[in-house]
This record gives C-alpha cells, structure tokens and sequence, in this order.
C-alpha cells in the first residue's frame, strides 16, 4: 500500500507561480514513474507531466514552457513548479505514483487545489 500526499496548491493570481509537492511513503520499493495530472470542474481529468525515475519527462502541451516536474527519487517525492500560472491551469491536481511502470500498481494522492483568479 502506498499512501501519497500533495501539497503546496492554493490561491494565486494570473501570471504568478505555485509549487507543488507530493511525497510517497508505505512499502515502496522504488517509482517507476511520478506524475501530476489535474481535473477541473466538469472536465475529465488529464497529465499535466510525468517522469520517470530517470529522468525522463513528458509535459502536456498546455504546461509545456511553464511547468517543470522533478523528483527527488530517495525520498519518493515528486514536484510540480508552475510559473505563469493562467486561469485554465484552474484545477484539482492530483499526484500518482506507478510503482513498475505497467499500470497495475498506481496510486493516487487525494488531490490539491490550485486556483488562478484575479
């Protein structure tokens, strides 16, 4: 069982930055890949970014150039910088952790709300 937990999301206005963070723990042998993914109201929910534990990343192309995803891989800990933050970044975030890569052991953190408004 693995448990995550995100943090940092909050209240910002357009054209300012968040950065958000979701940390891993339970039996956890490594994470193949962390990600971060957001839903908005009445949206289906959609990647944001993702990497592997090499380094490896994949942004969608509506954070490409604003968004970085890292992680820190010794403390199974993923992080979200966004920077130029626009009102359609407006959602629940929410950090997954897939343990082997195949899409069988993945897990969800309960999700934190970034909202961008003026």
């Amino acid at each position: 069982q693995v448990h995550l937990v995100e943090s940092g999301g909050g209240l910002v206005q357009p054209g300012g930055s968040l950065r958000l963070s979701c940390a891993a723990s339970g039996n956890i042998f490594s994470i193949y890949v962390m990600g971060w993914y957001r839903q908005a109201p009445g949206k289906q929910r959609e990647l944001v970014a993702v990497i592997t534990s090499g380094g490896s990343t994949n942004y969608a192309d509506s954070v490409k150039g604003r968004f970085t995803i890292s992680r820190d891989n010794a403390k199974n800990t993923v992080y979200l910088l966004m920077n130029s933050l626009k009102p359609e970044d407006t959602a629940v975030y929410y950090c997954n952790a897939d343990l082997s890569g195949d899409g069988l052991d993945d897990y969800w953190g309960q999700g934190t709300q970034v909202t961008v408004s003026s």
